[in-house]
């Protein structure tokens, strides 16, 4: 059998998904511990005993200045940040989608607009947020909001453009307005297209929000990394990564589940 044609099975399976991990953990408990050996007090590959200790003291240890648990605030600050400019970015993304792949006449328009929007490096705009909003909430949360939207809106005006037109005629000669063909029509085959673009851009959201609060912020995940990287604390960073990064497929995870569940029948609730 050609190896193009194998498939693992389930126990195969699971062991390629585990493999590269087991590779990568192994290499860096051999380069931690080589090092340490050298040198105990070098900051670059702490070991795992040493990452717990920095855990336990962020997150179950009360800050002796302010009395919050550290790492659970800067959770909870960011994905407040994350979850507010995501929904903006859905909400005005999916507007935008449709009219720009439903309406000939407001497509005109817009559907340049929105590429050029696209090209625009987000995070060349943030010293503009912070120059005209300051450096609060607002400016954080819109940024990942203007760098979400135009990728997100582009994604869903294709995907309205790619509707049969037949169906559309149908529906027009059942009696459907423009409104009914939107609401009754299209929107049920944006729906779980947003949500797949949702998760394609998750990674770029979180990179837009990290950028953010390293830059100006007083609380937050990306602000306590770029806080200790002048301690060359990454006995604290490593952890911090990890955990956004566990947040990120979690939140994956979610959105991929909940486009199984209310979209059945849709192609992305296979992925």
């Amino acid at each position: 059998m050609r190896l193009i044609n194998r498939q693992p099975g389930r126990g195969g399976r699971l062991f390629l998904v585990l493999l590269p991990f087991a590779l990568l953990l192994l290499l860096y408990l051999t380069s931690s511990a080589e090092r340490l050996a050298e040198n105990p007090n070098d900051k670059l590959l702490p070991s795992f005993g040493q990452m717990a200790e920095a855990v336990d003291r962020l997150a179950f240890t009360a800050d002796k200045r302010s009395g919050d648990y550290l790492f659970w605030q800067d959770t909870l600050a960011s994905l407040q940040r994350l979850g507010l400019g995501l929904g903006i970015a859905a909400l005005v993304g999916l507007a935008l989608g449709i009219a720009a792949g439903s309406v000939p006449l407001l497509g005109a328009p817009l559907s340049p607009l929105l590429t050029v929007l696209a090209m625009i490096p987000p995070l060349a705009i943030l010293p503009i947020l912070f120059i005209v909003l300051g450096l609060g909430e607002l400016s954080k949360v819109l940024l990942i909001a203007i760098g979400v939207t135009p990728c997100i809106a582009r994604d869903l005006e294709q995907r309205a453009r790619e509707i049969p037109r037949e169906l559309l005629i149908k529906a027009q000669t059942l009696g459907a307005n423009s409104w009914t063909l939107i609401l009754r029509l299209v929107l049920p085959q944006l729906l779980p297209r947003l949500l797949t673009s949702l998760r394609l851009m998750l990674g770029s959201a979180w990179l837009f929000l990290i950028a953010a609060e390293a830059i100006a912020s007083t609380d937050g995940l990306g602000y306590r990394i770029f806080l200790v990287r002048r301690y060359l604390a990454m006995d604290v960073i490593l952890p911090y990564v990890a955990w956004i990064t566990l947040l990120a497929w979690l939140m994956d995870l979610g959105l991929r589940s909940l486009t199984r569940r209310a979209f059945p029948w849709h192609e992305g609730g296979k992925v």
